[in-house]
């Protein structure tokens, strides 16, 4: 007998309890409190998949040192404009926290974010060349003012002391350093947010609860069919709106929906691993998050970095992240996710992706099938004293890269995020991996007035998200002044100074 199914009807669904629900839940209900909100979550705690900070780089992705966000164009100038957005972005996100935090809906900043320089470093005297290129091109900006660029070895000493340690004398090496940078615990951010929701009268939170179909009823609302993972219980949630923010699931999710955009996407998955260093006395000597160049074939999200890191409270060393390849769409997912997600309308763009990035997939399934010496080595191009015994594995999270029909290739794999909505805004789901999390609350704006056009436009709405977000609207790229006091405040409240 299968147990009873129940009814509900609220305004919104967002499925998934990661970053980007909570933080569409909190601009939602800061914005229309009036709105009900049902916030489902499949496992039986939220953020525990790529929201997680060991499942993520854990970096405030504000291009300050991300090189692939800085690509050499054939000429060998640099195309720095992803990178300007991405830091307008970045910016956006710590002004609606610092909100919340002056609203006292975050009460201690300093357990999700910390201020930990960002650094890029290249070997060998080309990518020295290209480092150089990048820092006289950014510095040109308002957004990248402070940036350092030093070759000299007693600098790079004082900035990389474990990196520079035992280095040999004749190699070309090169660093950029912006000390505004972050370190971000996107797992406590996504709980704080959440919890804050949960007492809401009007806004309810269901963790092991499963989504197992979305349906469109004839009056052109949704309606979410879950299953209570613990008592087997089945319910039916009935939503003007409905948001799929599953990470990996959501490619899934999105193609129960039926909508006619969702046609023609398919999902990549790449898996990770970190090199998680377990010795006190060498996590204490490296103070900085420090990027490098992806090798050859490697996806972006496999750009080497040596991190630090807090973690519950706690000071930790990242290597990694190394990257592999796996059927699943999310760490705890199914290794038939994949399979699953292939359907006649998207078969052509995943098998022309498939075939176009054949050399990727070969790294990958090589990555996958390195021993943990082959892990140190490529420690070691960062840190030459490295020692496996200072070291252990730690699994990082899974992610779904976005693939897309085009018209000449057939289908292209793209390494980002991209919202997928219905022409009518009634559902959107939130595809891809990096920079997501960081930029979250300039794409959920966004979101909102693609989804929610008639409240975006009401006086009230547009006044309450310049009280939240006071540059909104505005280019601080383009204004020193506002830019610099923009970041006075947001530092002073997130205490970052």
């Amino acid at each position: 007998m299968g147990k009873k199914t129940t009814k509900t009807e609220v305004d919104v669904v967002l499925i998934g309890a990661g970053i980007m629900s909570a933080t569409l839940g909190t601009l939602i209900h800061e914005l229309s409190p009036d709105i009900t909100i049902e916030i489902l979550e499949r496992l039986d705690t939220v953020a525990s998949e790529s929201s997680d900070a060991w499942n993520n780089a854990g970096t405030g992705h504000s291009a300050l040192c991300e090189l692939n966000y800085t690509p050499q164009r054939p000429d060998g100038s640099v195309d720095i404009s992803k990178a300007i957005s991405i830091a307008e972005q970045y910016e956006i996100s710590k002004q609606f926290w610092s909100y919340l935090v002056e609203h006292d809906v975050i009460k201690n900043p300093e357990e999700f974010i910390r201020k930990v320089p960002h650094m890029s470093a290249v070997f060998g005297d080309k990518d020295v060349e290209f480092l150089k290129k990048r820092y006289d091109a950014l510095t040109q900006h308002h957004l990248f003012k402070g940036m350092e660029f030093s070759e000299e070895k007693s600098v790079l000493t004082d900035w990389i002391p474990l990196m520079m340690k035992e280095r040999g004398g004749d190699e070309a090496i090169a660093a950029t350093k912006m000390d505004i940078g972050t370190d971000v615990n996107f797992g406590t951010l996504t709980r704080d947010l959440i919890s804050y929701l949960d007492v809401k009268e009007n806004i309810n939170l269901a963790t092991s609860n499963e989504v197992k179909d979305i349906d469109r009823l004839p009056d052109g609302r949704w309606q979410v069919e879950t299953k209570d993972l613990k008592t087997g219980e089945r319910k039916n949630i009935q939503a003007k709106f409905v948001f799929i923010g599953a990470g990996g699931h959501s490619l899934l999710l999105l193609e129960k929906s039926g909508i006619p955009e969702s046609k023609g996407y398919g999902g990549f998955p790449v898996g990770g691993q970190w090199l998680r260093c377990t010795n006190e006395a060498v996590i204490a000597q490296h103070h900085a998050k420090v990027y490098g160049k992806a090798s050859v074939g490697a996806p972006p999200m496999s750009v080497p970095h040596l991190d630090t890191r807090y973690i519950d409270g706690k000071r930790a060393l990242l290597f990694g992240p190394y990257a592999g390849f796996s059927t699943k769409f999310l760490k705890k997912g199914s290794y038939f996710d994949l399979p699953a997600s292939i359907k006649l309308s998207n078969i052509r763009p995943m098998l022309s992706a498939g075939l176009d990035n054949l050399p990727l997939t070969k790294y990958l399934i090589t990555e996958v099938m390195k021993k943990p010496k082959d892990k140190l080595d490529a420690l070691k191009q960062f840190m030459p004293t490295a020692k496996m015994e200072d070291w252990e594995i730690e699994k990082a999270g899974q992610r779904v890269q976005v693939i897309k029909k085009h018209p000449v290739h057939g289908g292209i794999l793209e390494f980002g995020t991209e919202v997928v909505s219905s022409a009518d805004g009634s559902i959107a789901a939130l595809l891809g991996a990096s920079p997501g999390a960081s930029t979250s609350v300039a794409v959920m704006i966004n979101l909102l007035k693609r989804c929610f056009p008639d409240r975006a436009k009401a006086d009230s709405y547009r006044t309450k998200l310049r009280t939240m977000i006071p540059s909104w609207g505005k280019n601080l790229n383009d204004d020193a002044e506002l830019c610099a006091s923009t970041r006075k405040w947001t530092h002073d409240v997130l205490k970052l100074n």
